[in-house]
C-alpha cells in the first residue's frame, strides 16, 4: 500500500554557488520533477514515495549552479503519466525538453502530442527493485513506433543487465542512451567486465552514454573521485556521444547525509571531464545535437 512505502530524502535546499563557471548552453540531460502530488498525483504502482520536487525548485537550483538547458525525465513515481514533465517543458520558455515513459496503450496521436509538447525520447527502467522490468518485445515495438519522430531511447540498467543485453541494444533502430554509466560499481576498477562491455558499446555510433551517477557515490559510502577513470576512458572512445546530468532531486535515497549538494556536482565537472574541449562537447554540443535544442 502507498502509505507503507518508504519516503526518500528531498534534495539539498541550499545549493552552493560553485567556483567552476559552466559554459553557455550547459545542459542537464537528466533530472526529474515530482508532483507536486496535489496537482500531479503519484502512481499507485510506485515503489517509494518522493517528496515534492516541483519545477520552481529545480529552476532555482539551476540558476545558482549554472545550468542553462535541461531534459526532464518522467520518473517511475509518476508511472506513464507524463503530465508533470509536459507541464515543466511548457513553462520553461524553450529551456527544457523531455523524456517520457510510455507503453503500448499510447496511440500514434498520443505520441504526436507528446512530440508537440517537447518530448524527444522514451526511457525504460530494467531494474526490478526500483519498479522496472525487462520486456524486450515491448521495447522493440516502441522503438519502431518512435523512430519516425526522431526520438532516442534511454535504458536504466544494472551492470548484469547491461552485459546480458549488450548485443541487443545496438540493434534498435533509434539512438540509444545508457543511463548513469551503466550503474557500474566504480570501486571495482575499469577492467571489470560490465565496464569493458560499456566501452565496446560506446564504439558503436548509435550508442550514447550518460556520464551521470557520481552523485550516488555518497549514498554508497564512496568518493566521487572513483568515477573519474571511467569518464576519461569513455571520452577517449566516444567524446561526441557522451552527455551529463545531475539526476536532481537525487531520489530513491533513504539514508541521512547521502544527498549531494548540486554546487559540489558542478565543481566536480573539471575533474570528471578534465579536457576543456571535451567538456564543451559533453555539456553543450552533444546534448544540443542529440535532443535538437534550438541554436
Amino acid at each position: 500500500m502507498a502509505d507503507q512505502l518508504r519516503v526518500c530524502y528531498p534534495p539539498d535546499p541550499n545549493p552552493r554557488t560553485p567556483q567552476f563557471r559552466t559554459p553557455p548552453g550547459t545542459c542537464d540531460t537528466h533530472f526529474h520533477v515530482f508532483g507536486p502530488p496535489e496537482k500531479f498525483p503519484y502512481s499507485s504502482q510506485r515503489v517509494y514515495t518522493p517528496p515534492a520536487a516541483p519545477l520552481e525548485h529545480y529552476l532555482a537550483m539551476a540558476e545558482i549552479v549554472g545550468l542553462h538547458r535541461g531534459v526532464v525525465v518522467t520518473p517511475m513515481a509518476h508511472g506513464t503519466d507524463n503530465e508533470a514533465t509536459l507541464d515543466a517543458i511548457a513553462r520553461s520558455k524553450g529551456r527544457l525538453l523531455g523524456m517520457a515513459k510510455i507503453d503500448d496503450s499510447f496511440s500514434d496521436k498520443d505520441l504526436e502530442q507528446l512530440h508537440a509538447g517537447g518530448i524527444r525520447g522514451v526511457r525504460f527502467n530494467l531494474i526490478e527493485a526500483s519498479g522496472g522490468a525487462v520486456n524486450l518485445p515491448l521495447f522493440e515495438r516502441i522503438a519502431d513506433r518512435i523512430e519516425g519522430l526522431g526520438w532516442c531511447m534511454c535504458f536504466h540498467a544494472m551492470p548484469d543487465e547491461l552485459v546480458e543485453h549488450a548485443a541487443w541494444f545496438p540493434k534498435l533502430p533509434t539512438k540509444v542512451i545508457i543511463d548513469h554509466i551503466g550503474r557500474i560499481s566504480f570501486e571495482l576498477g575499469v577492467k571489470q567486465k560490465p565496464f569493458q562491455c560499456l566501452l565496446d558499446l560506446a564504439r558503436n555510433e548509435k550508442m550514447w552514454i550518460k556520464t551521470s551517477g557520481a552523485d550516488r557515490q555518497k549514498s554508497r559510502g564512496f568518493t566521487m573521485d572513483d568515477v573519474v577513470p571511467y569518464t576519461i576512458a569513455l571520452a577517449e572512445i566516444a567524446p561526441d556521444r557522451l552527455i551529463w546530468g545531475t539526476d536532481w532531486p537525487h531520489g530513491n535515497i533513504f539514508k541521512p547525509n547521502s544527498i549531494p549538494n548540486d554546487g559540489d556536482l558542478i565543481d566536480f565537472l573539471p575533474k570528471l571531464m578534465p579536457d576543456a574541449a571535451i567538456r564543451q562537447k559533453i555539456l553543450v554540443d552533444n546534448p544540443a545535437r542529440l535532443f535538437g535544442f534550438a541554436a
